[in-house]
């Protein structure tokens, strides 16, 4: 099913186009926000990007993110320890 309608732009002297605020609302768009402009088919796509700072990317590689999800797994697996402070921690570690 097509995507319902949100209203009618137009576009302006620059070539601008102006979001209607029911729409900024409802996907919680802020000014400086990034979109991603997709053309398919004759159509024009506006996607809301959440951009990643550059200090935290390498969270997100998929390396990284194998590791999140195995820890996630031991986590809801059971496979855990809690320990009542750093020192335990460390000479469970030294066993």
């Amino acid at each position: 099913m097509p995507p319902r309608a949100a209203g009618r732009i137009r576009v302006g002297a620059k070539r601008q186009v102006t979001l209607p605020r029911e729409v900024t609302r409802k996907l919680r768009l802020n000014e400086g926000d990034d979109l991603e402009l997709r053309v398919q088919d004759g159509r024009i796509e506006l996607v809301p990007l959440a951009l990643i700072p550059r200090d935290q990317l390498w969270f997100w590689t998929p390396e990284w993110q194998a590791k999140e999800r195995e820890a996630d797994e031991d986590k809801a697996a059971g496979r855990v320890k809690r320990f009542k402070s750093a020192k335990a921690l460390i000479a469970s570690l030294k066993k």
